[in-house]
């Protein structure tokens, strides 16, 4: 008799290379609470390294207002979950670049980190934050040679940033809908799956 949960859940596709500056989309059964329909920015990568990604998608019920004093802007600006990892430090990931002094860059156009304070003089002259920074809570990690393993079981599928502004906009299941559809038709059926299961 054929195995009908292989039939429905079983998902075998092609898989690309990870990469810096690569996005990782999971796949819809994943149901850990980070990462359930997440999409993970990888800000550093080395084969055989270990790895480090930003979830870009999961907002959290905080805001950079109630956590950094030096804050004097009336804007509501919000906080992401980065991962599960080291979620009392906070990483920001912006399009700014050499503006903000000892940034690191992801790839073109996207950078992480740099002087803090230098981030907060801007925020505080009113220089526009959508679009140009998102903050987080924590961050991602693998082992060496645990990413890998991972793709090989289709837990995440690899895919191109190819507007990195796009990457700082919007959130939530929205967000992670996205970008499986920017995967191609072959992924299609991840989009008819709910983050919930239970709400279906």
């Amino acid at each position: 008799m054929t195995d009908i949960n292989s039939l429905l859940f079983k998902i075998e596709m092609s898989q690309k290379i990870p990469y810096q500056g690569a996005l990782l989309i999971s796949e819809p059964f994943l149901r850990e609470e980070y990462f359930c329909h997440s999409v993970i920015c990888i800000v550093e990568y080395d084969a055989g390294e270990s790895t480090m990604g930003i979830i870009m998608n999961k907002r959290t019920e905080y805001s950079l207002n109630d956590l950094v004093s030096q804050i004097n802007t009336n804007i509501n600006i919000p906080v992401f979950c980065g991962g599960p990892l080291s979620c009392d430090r906070l990483y920001f990931i912006h399009t700014l670049g050499d503006i903000i002094p000892q940034a690191k860059r992801i790839t073109d156009g996207l950078y992480i980190g740099g002087d803090f304070d230098t981030i907060i003089d801007y925020i505080n002259s009113g220089y526009p934050i959508d679009n140009n920074i998102r903050f987080f809570l924590g961050y991602s990690g693998w082992d060496p040679g645990q990413l890998e393993d991972e793709l090989k079981h289709h837990v995440w599928a690899v895919s191109e940033s190819t507007c990195n502004k796009a990457l700082l906009q919007g959130s939530g299941d929205k967000y992670w809908h996205q970008y499986v559809k920017s995967l191609g038709k072959e992924y299609r059926g991840w989009l008819y799956h709910p983050e919930n299961p239970q709400m279906n």
